[in-house]
């Protein structure tokens, strides 16, 4: 049996858990973190904790008092003993806002699920085959304070992921208003150019992903440039590299953009540091 946590309480995944009345089911009202598991522990919790609790200020949901970094890893631990899991998973985590109402809510309560699945691989691997993207060209990303988080809307995601299906490649990459390219449907975006790291700033409307932060910490503390700037179509064809990241895989390199072929030297090297910095083992040159 599987089991989610909700709200304090275990309860089984296979039946009804959730009300019709819940806002993030009728309206969408609220957001999610995904977060990875190695070695039976949640890594990077801070940062997904930081995210979750700036998440919280923006939606406009209260905070019970005794929601805390401490107690979401307990109950995560909780929840990954119940489940069976004691090495490699994934966790989500949904926030949503509690009570009745129509657009207008009746409270600004917290309602919180936390789901936790197994994950085959114990740390980070890079994809044997490069990955292939093109652009999404039906629909732009609006750049407003919910563009960093991961929201409970997602039609822009999903229809990127059946672009990607129809066209029968591996992810498409979604651009904002202004026609920058700033994501891929599930993903962070790096470029990488005489080995100088560049992707889009938060300003630009990606989502403010918590491995994103990551690499680029990792990157400077291993003296590689990185640069926040906004990236065009034709960066993409100058780009020596292409990797993809987010909480759950990592890194992920791209082998081709439409007639464009890349390496994936950086990611390899990137990839190591990352996995490195987990199990704070020396980093291989």
């Amino acid at each position: 049996m599987n089991y989610i946590y909700h709200n304090g309480e275990f309860l089984d995944r296979s039946k009804p858990c959730i009300s019709p009345e819940n806002r993030g089911f009728k309206f969408g009202d609220g957001f999610f973190e995904s977060i990875r598991i190695i070695n039976g522990e949640p890594v990077f919790l801070e940062n997904h904790f930081n995210r979750i609790m700036d998440g919280l200020k923006v939606y406009k949901i209260d905070t019970p008092d005794r929601f805390s970094e401490e107690l979401l890893k307990s109950e995560i631990l909780l929840l990954l003993d119940k489940n069976g899991i004691s090495k490699g998973g994934r966790v989500r985590v949904t926030l949503t806002r509690r009570g009745h109402g129509f657009y207008s809510p009746e409270s600004n309560d917290l309602d919180y699920i936390i789901e936790a699945d197994v994950k085959p691989d114990n740390f980070f691997v890079l994809n044997n085959t490069g990955k292939v993207v093109d652009l999404f060209p039906d629909l732009k990303k609006q750049i407003n304070s919910f563009s960093i988080f991961k929201t409970l809307n997602c039609q822009l995601y999903i229809h990127a992921s059946l672009f990607a299906k129809e066209k029968m490649i591996d992810e498409a990459l979604i651009q904002n208003e202004k026609l920058g390219i700033i994501e891929s449907s599930v993903s962070n975006i790096f470029l990488v150019s005489n080995g100088v790291l560049y992707t889009p700033g938060l300003a630009e409307g990606c989502v403010g992903g918590t491995m994103r932060m990551n690499i680029i910490n990792l990157a400077i503390a291993n003296s590689i440039k990185v640069y926040e700037c906004n990236l065009t179509p034709q960066n993409l064809l100058a780009a020596d590299e292409i990797f993809l990241t987010n909480a759950i895989n990592g890194i992920q390199w791209v082998g081709s953009y439409r007639t464009k072929r890349y390496f994936n030297n950086t990611s390899k090297k990137i990839l190591d540091m990352l996995n490195k910095s987990i199990t704070n083992l020396p980093i291989l040159d």
